[in-house]
């Protein structure tokens, strides 16, 4: 039995097909952009909504936040789309998509750090300021998972600056070999 898909890519690259001649069109004739066919935004917004139910992004909590990016970086891109180098609309939408997803988590999580250190910050000044006043005995408000969320970015983000620190290295060593080659020479 064959599957329906929600998306014909034949129809979906035909109207981009269609598109892409009418925005070179109005370039070389220095006219308004044309405007996006409304197949090409449904199939948008299709390709955005399915996207978002796949496992990897379904039980987020701002999943429509995440589809909107989508779609907007989608929209945003359909100029760049050129049907003589790919016949495969419904897969650069897919991957604009996906990688707006991936964009969004991140500024979630760290959004999602910056509360949880806010918190560990307020709760630590809490308790110096007790102290100071000899109110000892307030206990530790922050709580595993806050630690969990601060300890597991901060690390990423160690992890991070540590891989571009030694990219950078390795291309100095490269620079400084290539500079002196060109010395030898």
């Amino acid at each position: 039995m064959a599957t329906k898909h929600y998306v014909n890519n034949k129809t979906l690259y035909e109207h981009m097909k269609a598109y892409h001649e009418k925005l070179m069109l109005s370039k070389e004739n220095d006219t308004p952009k044309p405007p996006i066919p409304n197949y090409v935004g449904e199939c948008v917004l299709l390709i955005c909504t399915k996207l978002s139910y796949k496992p990897n992004f379904m039980n987020y909590s701002y999943r429509d936040d995440m589809i909107a990016d989508g779609i907007e970086n989608c929209i945003a891109s359909v100029d760049n789309f050129n049907p003589a180098k790919s016949i495969n609309p419904f897969a650069y939408f897919t991957q604009i998509a996906w990688n707006a997803f991936l964009r969004r988590i991140a500024k979630e999580k760290k959004q999602t750090y910056i509360k949880h250190k806010n918190f560990e910050n307020q709760y630590t000044n809490e308790e110096m300021d007790a102290i100071f006043h000899d109110r000892v005995g307030m206990g530790n408000h922050t709580n595993e998972y806050s630690y969990e969320v601060i300890r597991s970015f901060e690390e990423k983000e160690l992890l991070t600056k540590q891989k571009k620190k030694n990219k950078l290295e390795e291309l100095i060593i490269v620079n400084e070999v290539e500079n002196e080659d060109e010395l030898e020479a």
